[in-house]
């Protein structure tokens, strides 16, 4: 039975590094290529010609997949009173104020998603440095600070996926699972390229989308042809 080292040398070796595959043909590859025994996630990276160190060249934002994300998501609700009720109704995983942040304090971070509404971020903000650096920290612009506690809740277990440029200008983001549909990957990918590029900066010049890359958790990466994603956005 081939080893894993085996396995990953013929999956490289089936993915020329010198070519933009076409978005179709690059996804059927990746699919061809996973090799590992469990579902890969399949992540989508994306290289912008913008310069985050500027706050008016800032990317952010979310987008809801039109087909998942292929796990269940587990979601934090920090409220109080009647909308504790409407999160729990809207079928959040975990509701609560202080008795959470104090659980946060301690080193509980057994969820995916936090969300609160805005009254209580001055409670949230005590663990800000807790959650920033994971990416958990809600936030007004992904749509995670909102008294609309029931369509937040539901838009993150619909595969609401935020996404927000690093210093290098590059953006990184799961698209699904190996196991999804072609077509289906396909059209997750391009639903966060259309938010992408409905959150280009104003101050963006040049080229905006400058290179685009697919991979799996254990594959290799390979280049998606950017002008061919763009014709279909």
């Amino acid at each position: 039975m081939p080893t894993k080292a085996k396995k990953h040398k013929t999956a490289l070796a089936a993915v020329d590094r010198s070519k933009s595959y076409l978005l179709k043909e690059g996804v059927e590859l990746l699919k061809n290529t996973s090799y590992a025994k469990f579902d890969e996630t399949v992540d989508l990276a994306v290289r912008l010609g913008v310069d985050p160190r500027h706050a008016d060249q800032m990317v952010r934002g979310a987008v809801v997949l039109p087909n998942g994300l292929g796990k269940t998501v587990r979601v934090l609700v920090f409220a109080k009173g009647e909308k504790e009720k409407e999160a729990r109704d809207a079928g959040a995983d975990y509701v609560g104020a202080e008795d959470l942040v104090a659980k946060i304090q301690e080193g509980w971070f057994d969820f995916d998603t936090a969300i609160a509404t805005p009254d209580m971020m001055g409670v949230v903000g005590k663990i800000g440095k807790l959650l920033g650096p994971r990416g958990l920290m809600p936030n007004p612009k992904v749509g995670t600070v909102t008294f609309d506690l029931a369509r937040a809740v539901n838009e993150s277990k619909s595969g609401k996926v935020e996404f927000r440029v690093e210093k290098a200008g590059i953006i990184h983001a799961p698209v699904g699972k190996v196991s999804f549909d072609a077509v289906k990957l396909q059209e997750n990918i391009l639903a966060l390229l259309d938010a992408l590029m409905k959150a280009k900066p104003s101050a963006a010049k040049g080229t905006y989308v400058k290179k685009i890359s697919l991979s799996t958790t254990m594959g290799p990466g390979l280049r998606i042809d950017a002008a061919d994603a763009a014709a279909q956005l």
